[in-house]
């Protein structure tokens, strides 16, 4: 099963009843996961585990947990306030964005940085963005075990829905307020309609 598969499988103690659980869920966490900054998802999943100690935790496990936690949910929800440009030397420049424009280092050349300016849609953004993360941190197993360890028994139902509801409220939210950024942690915009392309070809290849 997929690295995601440690974001919700709780932990029952019949092995069919956990397996039809997980797909269940694994189901609506794969398009949960794409909402979220690459980098950002990465380490949680890396992290989690070890800060966890696998779900046993001690009053220090929940402390670097709860501190992971904070610096992702502000990594997504900083994620959102950014945006990139191709620079001077053809590679990818980042920058936050502001009211005025885009904020970057980097020399813009022939780029009009003001197109870049902060938008409603940003804070729309970074506050569902925020709540999915918040999803898939209230469904992990570790976390689970850690800080409401029966939580997995006592809403199986919960366990199950929360996943594909919140990936179809998501795919609402972002049809109404269509993402333009090719912040940090993201493929620019061009990347990913290529790779849904190729995704497409191969499908009718196949």
């Amino acid at each position: 099963m997929s690295e995601t598969s440690s974001l919700l499988l709780p932990k029952t103690n019949s092995p069919a009843s956990s397996e039809t659980m997980a797909n269940k869920s694994l189901t609506g966490l794969e398009s949960l996961i794409k909402l979220l900054p690459t980098g950002t998802l990465f380490i949680y999943l890396l992290l989690n585990p070890v800060l966890t100690n696998d779900g046993e935790c001690s009053t220090g496990n929940k402390v670097m947990s709860s501190i992971l936690v904070a610096l992702c949910s502000f990594s997504c929800v900083f994620s959102c306030f950014t945006d990139s440009f191709k620079g001077v030397d053809g590679s990818r420049k980042f920058g936050i964005v502001t009211k005025k424009g885009l904020w970057t280092y980097a020399e813009p050349g022939s780029v009009d940085l003001s197109k870049y300016k902060l938008r409603i849609a940003d804070f729309v953004h970074a506050g569902f963005v925020l709540a999915v993360f918040g999803t898939l941190v209230l469904l992990d197993a570790n976390t689970a075990s850690c800080f409401y360890p029966r939580f997995r028994e006592t809403q199986k139902t919960l366990v199950m829905a929360l996943p594909p509801a919140v990936g179809v409220a998501s795919a609402a939210i972002f049809a109404l307020f269509p993402s333009k950024r090719s912040g940090i942690g993201y493929a620019p915009i061009a990347e990913e309609a290529a790779a849904e392309e190729e995704t497409k070809k191969g499908s009718v290849s196949a």
